[in-house]
């Protein structure tokens, strides 16, 4: 009864927890970059691969470049003249990488490129195969093995949104604050303004005996 029951708490959570893995199809055209971006923070094994795909059977399959870009413009992954590839990378900052694809060359085929693209990060880019046969583990000990990674990425996701959220209170609080100070310093610079214009026009209508 209890395995059983670690069977559907298993079963249930792998339902529940989201998977980092994607099919994406780009439609490449022959003179134009495509990219695909995703938004991951730090310290994420993210792994790829890709392959062209043409719809012209008469001539050869075009060769294309492929480069991924870290947020702040690092290359993290740069090949050219290829038809397929795999890309892998732990990523050392927040933000968006960035992949990019275009033709080399020109394309003078009739039929469409597209590149079909498995995009994996987190959890989804282990190889299990291996950690099983290295942990030797099996079965329900190796879904629980996941759990557990699930479970940690889920705790550094909550951390990171935590850190994120207490970030953006502080810049709001300081945005806030010059904004608060800006206008008491414009308020004072009218006042002051005013103030003056007002002696001004009092010396004035004096001299000429107005009032």
């Amino acid at each position: 009864m209890v395995g059983g029951g670690v069977v559907w708490a298993v079963l249930l959570f792998s339902l529940c927890t989201p998977r980092r893995s994607a099919a994406i199809w780009l439609n490449l055209p022959p003179t134009a970059t495509k990219c695909v971006s995703d938004e991951i923070h730090s310290n994420v094994v993210v792994l790829a691969d890709y392959v062209v795909i043409s719809d012209d059977h008469l001539h050869p399959t075009p060769t294309i470049s492929a480069e991924v870009t870290s947020p702040y413009g690092n290359t993290l992954y740069r090949q050219e003249n290829i038809t397929h590839g795999k890309f892998a990378f732990t990523t050392t900052e927040d933000g968006s990488y960035l992949a990019c694809f275009w033709v080399d060359g020109h394309y003078s085929g009739s039929g469409g490129l597209s590149i079909n693209m498995e995009w994996k990060t987190g959890i989804a880019a282990r190889d299990w195969d291996s950690v099983a046969r290295k942990e030797k583990i099996e079965g329900i000990e190796l879904e629980l093995r996941k759990l557990e990674e699930a479970v940690e990425t889920v705790h550094e996701n909550l951390l990171h949104l935590k850190t994120r959220e207490a970030e953006m209170r502080t810049t709001n609080e300081t945005t806030n604050h010059r904004v608060a100070l800006y206008s008491l310093v414009s308020l004072t610079f009218c006042i002051v303004v005013s103030a003056l214009q007002i002696l001004y026009l009092k010396s004035y209508f004096q001299k000429k005996k107005l009032i």
